[in-house]
């Protein structure tokens, strides 16, 4: 006797039925029916069942303090974008060698007609004035093949952007909170939920689509927020298909723009060292939608490397990522997983839960998803998630004043400071995105 099983041991222990000595809560004539009867039955009376299940107001149902999430809080974009204190506005850019252009290899000329481009210093010399000399050559004569020449530099510049979400709590709120079943630290509970809401809207802002920078008249205050990764990782080419009135209704075919213009300079009039590794094919239209394959991903990883990228993550959607594991499973090959350990003052952890997580990888690239990817090609049609490929060593958040919460009114002795009978609270981060080597990102668009 007295070992409890099953849920109806569990009710007989707590209210004394008669295998345990009585049952002088549930006393009635028949069968017990039990507290529980009529707890979903709007009139149980109607329905036949008699019994103290039946009267009313006899207990009301309680709600547990603990408030489940409904919602898929992940920000996995604004978690591995690496962070760096904002010691600087701006940057310089190395965009072109002293000779040899600036594209990824070193451009020679071999049958060079003797125009600037290629004569000492220009963007093609000749093949034979890359640096030997005759013997007790001149320093300034540019037939030795040494005349003065110098690379070329560039300089960028951000502004840091202010993100900030503000919230507030009656008096009357918080008290009640704490009886008539309520949620009890209210201000804890908001608090919480408030701030996941601020690292959520920064995650979205880092991957809002590029066309959103050409809707003037609709989202005149875009540059408000932090600059996002899929203007970033942009080019010339990719810019003027989607300013072709295709990915948006503003058609603003110039330098000026909100969508041309990033860190001061802007991508509209020539191809230059801003631009980024896009893959959307030949255009936004319908007919360039094209279905992810195995070829895309590996061209895009070539050609990053060739131009000196090393992709650290690829950051996508869900459904890219699946897409991705049913190519590799149709050929009989499988994703690999990348342990990834942390490291703490020289002292390496060893393997498990506790101490590493585990992601999937392409080409020991880990892939990163994220539920804010966009889906960036032509209205009519349905695809995937963009892909980034990101070379972290060289893109950032600068962080000018890291997420701080404020918090003044009656609960801190001052209800004069808000001009209310409550609480004022509010989130706030300072920071902008940077990036000094765009040819060592990519981005894979217009996928289906």
């Amino acid at each position: 006797m007295g070992y409890i099983n099953t849920i109806r041991d569990l009710e007989a222990a707590t209210y004394g039925l008669p295998a345990f000595g009585g049952n002088s809560v549930l006393k009635q004539a028949g069968a017990v029916q039990g507290l529980h009867t009529a707890h979903d039955i709007a009139d149980a009376g109607a329905s036949g069942v008699t019994g103290i299940g039946t009267t009313t107001g006899m207990y009301n149902q309680l709600y547990g303090q603990k408030v489940w999430s409904m919602l898929n809080r992940e920000v996995n974009a604004l978690a591995m974008l690496s962070k760096r204190p904002y010691t600087s506005s701006g940057w310089r850019i190395l965009k072109s060698r002293p000779f040899g252009g600036s594209d990824a290899q070193l451009a020679v000329d071999i049958t060079g007609d003797g125009s600037s481009a290629n004569g000492l210093g220009g963007a093609n010399p000749h093949a034979d004035e890359i640096g030997g000399v005759p013997e007790n050559a001149g320093l300034s004569t540019a037939a030795d093949g040494l005349g003065s020449m110098a690379p070329t530099y560039a300089q960028l510049f951000m502004s840091p952007k202010t993100i900030a979400h503000q919230f507030d709590i009656s008096e009357l709120a918080m008290e009640m909170a704490q009886i008539d079943d309520g949620l009890g630290d209210i201000r804890a509970i908001i608090r919480e939920d408030m701030g996941k809401a601020h690292a959520e809207a920064q995650n979205k802002m880092l991957l809002m689509p590029v066309q959103v920078y050409g809707e003037v008249a609709a989202l005149a205050n875009i540059e408000r927020n932090y600059t996002s990764l899929l203007k970033v990782v942009s080019s010339r080419a990719e810019l003027l298909a989607a300013d072709a009135g295709v990915l948006m209704t503003d058609t603003m075919n110039d330098a000026t723009n909100a969508l041309a213009q990033i860190y001061g300079d802007e991508r509209f009039t020539a191809a230059s060292f801003l631009d980024a590794e896009v893959d959307f094919n030949s255009s936004y239209a319908a007919s360039s939608v094209r279905p992810l394959t195995l070829t895309l991903l590996n061209n895009m990883i070539r050609n990053l490397r060739i131009a000196g990228g090393a992709p650290k993550c690829i950051l996508t959607g869900y459904d890219t990522i699946q897409a991705i594991a049913d190519l590799l499973q149709s050929q009989e090959r499988f994703m690999d997983r990348k342990e990834i350990i942390p490291t703490h003052n020289g002292v390496r952890g060893i393997k498990g839960a506790e101490v590493g997580f585990r992601v999937a990888t392409y080409y020991d690239i880990p892939l990163i998803p994220c539920k804010d990817m966009t889906s960036t090609l032509n209205a009519s049609d349905s695809g995937i998630s963009d892909l980034l490929f990101l070379d972290t060593d060289h893109l950032w958040l600068s962080v000018l004043k890291p997420t701080q919460y404020f918090e003044d009114g009656v609960s801190n002795g001052n209800p004069f400071g808000v001009g209310r009978l409550g609480n004022q609270a509010l989130y706030r981060t300072i920071g902008e995105v940077g990036c000094s080597f765009f040819k060592g990102q990519g981005k894979i668009t217009n996928v289906a």
